[in-house]
């Protein structure tokens, strides 16, 4: 006997066959989601917190009202939102942070990136048939760095204990959060592909998807992550254990990190590397370390843009305010054609340069002095020209202008193919933690990472998919080489000024949060923005490069737009030879800036929370 059924039938029947699988998740009654609406500036006399998710920033207020400080609560924090906005900020991958400390002026950067394994090398991926790094592998994990990050910052300059901080964290990923519309958007995968997904990469699902692929996740859904918290006990666990023993908050904090990289943690990491032909050893683990540096520092009229060094991209910052300074950009008005066509110009001149020369300054000569000298950035500013670039500009030669030995490095930055990745893109950006405490110390901390890699079973642990960010040319200062940094997107920012903080600020967008952070201090320094008014303005976003993400994809000449921005400058700025792409108003592929800004004249502290995400600012 023949069965015959229709589409529709089919479609009931399969219905039924889903809802018998299993239920969904709840919802959370009442949840009111952030993204997308305006606000005012939040005021504070006392002390300020401006971070990527409002539970973040509510935990963070708590552990100041208790008496912590900056540290403390930008731990805290962090934690949290590791939980919150795991999908771009996981814990315990990047997190690279700047802090100032108000009785010396003196600001601190700490290396917040892990490094390549000693297995790791480009002709080891040669062999394999690599021409660029691989997504969605085992084999594009980087060495974890937050971990290390937390410990060390707690020790140096926190007075809280580990176990004290992580708990809010534990109880968030405990008793779930509400799925928020970033979330959402960030693991919006087609059915076929949360299907692939969940064949490839099945512990990524049991965390994000919680098995069920036929479901994608809803706005305001109750998410859980309990084996991250799982995770987190047993570390807190041994830092109780330590102190009972009669060990100093140090030792016992380092009693924590040592569980991470030469305990149990370590242990289900490397067996996961051996598992799935992974490069993790041991030894990668128990001898990675970070380290404090002197942050890189550029001037602008009367303030001093500061970041990490050139392991991140965040030294394009004070290099691009530096080359525009002096230029009268008030004049061209806000975001007019010649004004976006000038910064949008100077920006790429600046990226010109990171490609040749931004690399991990352990392992590469880096000309940073002739970068930030102000005759290097006269030199650059006469080549601004009426018309669009149309390609990647060429680098300078920053050398001449440097009391270092020269090494010039011949790299090709418009080779690229117009390209885009067909991989499963299963979470994406990175999030975002400023906080200035009643003591005037501040915390700039950029954390990022994705389950785009296996992560670790039975642990809820992301090793993200940094290693991407190298280079496969042995040539590009971003080379791979093993115990090196990739030069990473991820970059906090802070500005002083005459010797004081002015504002701590930073963004997620990968390689757009340079540009969304110098469109930010422009609208607020030149133009006189309110800051809320200033972070909410359209923003445009050059991509006339290839972008740090491998297969590093490409769009010669191009510059994209916000909708309203599109509607008003498109036609000139094709004019003068741009490729102009639309995007939508407050898109969060422009990035997500927040800032808390030391308002000396009144003595109050302003927190910005751009709407492009669920960023939340709050002080007292």
């Amino acid at each position: 006997m023949r069965i015959i059924i229709n589409v529709s039938q089919f479609t009931f029947i399969l219905f039924l066959l889903i809802h018998c699988l299993g239920s969904r998740r709840p919802i959370v009654t009442g949840y009111v989601d952030p993204q997308g609406s305006l606000r005012d500036v939040s005021v504070g006399n006392k002390f300020m917190v401006a971070t990527g998710n409002p539970l973040a920033t509510k935990a963070a207020i708590k552990v100041l009202e208790e008496g912590g400080n900056a540290v403390d609560a930008a731990i805290a924090a962090l934690l949290v939102l590791n939980v919150t906005n795991g999908e771009a900020a996981s814990f315990p991958s990047v997190a690279p942070t700047l802090i100032y400390e108000n009785k010396t002026g003196q600001v601190k950067s700490y290396i917040g990136a892990g490094t390549a394994p000693k297995k790791a090398t480009i002709e080891w991926f040669k062999e394999k048939g690599y021409d660029v790094m691989p997504k969605n592998s085992i084999l594009s994990q980087l060495l974890p760095a937050s971990p290390d990050v937390i410990v060390r910052l707690l020790q140096d300059h926190g007075t809280k204990s580990f176990s004290e901080l992580v708990e809010p964290a534990i109880r968030t990923a405990e008793e779930g959060f509400p799925a928020n519309r970033i979330l959402v958007k960030n693991l919006d995968l087609p059915l076929y592909k949360r299907l692939g997904f969940t064949i490839l990469m099945p512990y990524n699902s049991e965390v994000y998807l919680e098995k069920k692929w036929w479901y994608s996740i809803r706005e305001a859904e109750l998410t859980k992550r309990l084996d991250l918290a799982k995770t987190w006990k047993m570390m807190a666990n041994e830092e109780k254990l330590a102190l009972k023993r009669g060990n100093t908050r140090k030792q016992a904090l380092e009693a924590v990190r040592n569980y991470f990289y030469k305990g149990p943690v370590s242990d289900a990491i490397v067996k996961l590397h051996e598992e799935k032909g992974g490069l993790f050893t041991k030894e990668d683990l128990s001898e990675y370390t970070g380290g404090w540096e002197k942050p890189v520092v550029g001037e602008f009229q009367d303030y001093q843009i500061l970041s990490n060094q050139t392991w991140t991209q965040g030294p394009v910052v004070p290099i691009v305010l530096q080359l525009l300074d002096g230029i009268n950009l008030k004049s061209m008005g806000h975001n007019s054609p010649e004004y976006i066509h000038t910064v949008a110009q100077a920006i790429e001149l600046v990226i010109a340069d990171r490609e040749t020369y931004f690399g991990d300054p352990k392992f590469v000569a880096v000309p940073l002095d002739g970068l930030l000298s102000k005759k290097y950035a006269e030199l650059r500013r006469k080549l601004l020209q009426k018309e669009a670039f149309g390609k990647t500009p060429p680098s300078g030669n920053p050398w001449a202008f440097s009391k270092q030995k020269p090494k010039l490095i011949q790299v090709s930055t418009h080779n690229h193919k117009d390209q885009s990745a067909n991989e499963i893109k299963y979470g994406k950006d990175t999030t975002y933690v400023s906080i200035v405490d009643a003591s005037g110390n501040a915390v700039s901390l950029t954390p990022s990472d994705f389950p785009q890699s296996p992560m670790v079973p039975g642990t809820g642990l992301t090793l993200g998919i940094r290693m991407t960010q190298f280079r496969l040319d042995p040539n590009h200062p971003s080379s791979l080489h093993p115990g090196k940094r990739p030069r990473i997107t991820p970059n906090p920012g802070m500005v002083l000024k005459n010797g004081k903080l002015w504002m701590s600020f930073g963004t997620p967008g990968g390689d757009v949060q340079s540009q969304a952070m110098i469109q930010f201090f422009l609208n607020v320094i030149v133009f006189g923005m309110d800051p809320q008014k200033a972070v909410e303005a359209p923003r445009f976003r050059s991509v006339n490069w290839p972008d740090s993400f491998s297969p590093h994809a490409y769009r010669p000449g191009g510059i994209e737009l916000e909708e309203s921005l599109y509607q008003t400058v498109s036609n000139s700025l094709k004019e003068k030879g741009y490729k102009v792409y639309e995007k939508g108003n407050l898109d969060n592929d422009f990035g997500a800036v927040c800032a808390v800004i030391n308002d000396v004249q009144k003595k109050r502290l302003l927190g910005v929370a751009d709407p492009r995400e669920v960023s939340f600012a709050e002080g007292r």
